[in-house]
């Protein structure tokens, strides 16, 4: 009896040792199957930009990528893309802004057209400046200490506003730094009722916090209206067609990625847990962005 429980007890071992192998097995097919590789997104450590690329990250996420985010200026940003280190971007503002980066690598990058509508660039000031134009400050640049508060020096806003100093002909330097540094400048101003003028651009989050407003731009320097596009390196779409779809379906307004960037503004929070509820609270929204998608697989 004891010799045939030890066979008993041997067979068991082997049978459970041979269920546990192809469970192994089986869970490894799975996760090969949910494995659809790495997508690295740049971007700038800009607000509107942080918001976009994290909500991109979470949907990409959610359906089974590897999301990788590659924080660079905004000159590299375009660099990278073109080189294949990073597979897209959602930052770029067309057709003035970006403008110059765009025209050295667009013969090694894919543009996927608008992700968002209804861009604004120009020097923005507190709602009770006297100032009202441009032009405004040629006459009084004392106002504003003799600066514009901008922010890091790659930035095509930056380029622009270099030409508007030179256009206008004004006695004043534009001050570099950060889309914090900026905003911290406003907010510091306005809570003592200075003037200030700062770089500023639609969507911002400082049209939802403070009174402020564009200054007249007469000669047009800043451009009309822009729009922010996605744009992937050569080859992604072939490479990596479900992902480079999601990335094309992407759509929404300036109100969204205001939303997105207020959410970002609490204290302690993080950007992608940020993205992943406001996901989830517009789920038709976004479900929109998936529909067609399925064919696109491999």
């Amino acid at each position: 009896m004891q010799t045939m429980k030890l066979k008993f007890r041997g067979g068991a071992m082997l049978l459970a040792a041979s269920v546990g192998m192809a469970g192994l097995a089986m869970a490894g097919n799975v996760q090969a199957q949910e494995d659809k590789g790495t997508v690295t997104l740049a971007y700038v450590e800009w607000v509107s930009t942080v918001a976009s690329t994290n909500v991109v990250r979470a949907l990409l996420e959610e359906r089974g990528y590897d999301v990788k985010m590659s924080s660079l200026s905004g000159a590299a940003m375009w660099q990278a893309l073109s080189y294949g280190d990073a597979d897209a971007i959602v930052a770029a503002w067309l057709p003035t802004t970006h403008e110059d980066y765009y025209a050295k690598v667009k013969d090694s990058v894919v543009d996927l057209g608008p992700n968002l509508e209804g861009t604004k660039l120009g020097l923005v000031v507190p709602s009770y400046t006297e100032m009202d134009s441009i032009e405004d400050i040629k006459e009084n640049p004392d106002a504003l200490d003799g600066q514009i508060v901008g922010i890091d020096p790659g930035a095509g806003i930056m380029r622009l506003t270099y030409d508007v100093i030179d256009e206008y002909d004004l006695d004043v330097d534009l001050r570099t730094g950060s889309g914090a540094t900026m905003t911290a400048a406003l907010g510091n101003a306005i809570k003592n009722k200075e003037d200030i003028a700062v770089t500023g651009w639609t969507p911002h989050w400082m049209f939802a916090r403070w009174d402020v407003k564009y200054l007249d731009d007469p000669k047009n320097v800043y451009g009309g209206a822009e729009k922010i596009h996605t744009i992937v390196r050569e080859g992604f779409q072939e490479d990596m067609p479900e992902a480079a779809a999601i990335l094309d379906n992407f759509h929404w307004s300036p109100e969204d990625m205001e939303e997105v960037m207020l959410m970002n503004l609490e204290e302690g929070t993080d950007p992608l847990e940020n993205a992943k509820k406001w996901i989830a609270d517009n789920r038709d929204q976004v479900d929109e962005w998936l529909e067609g998608v399925e064919e696109t697989q491999q």
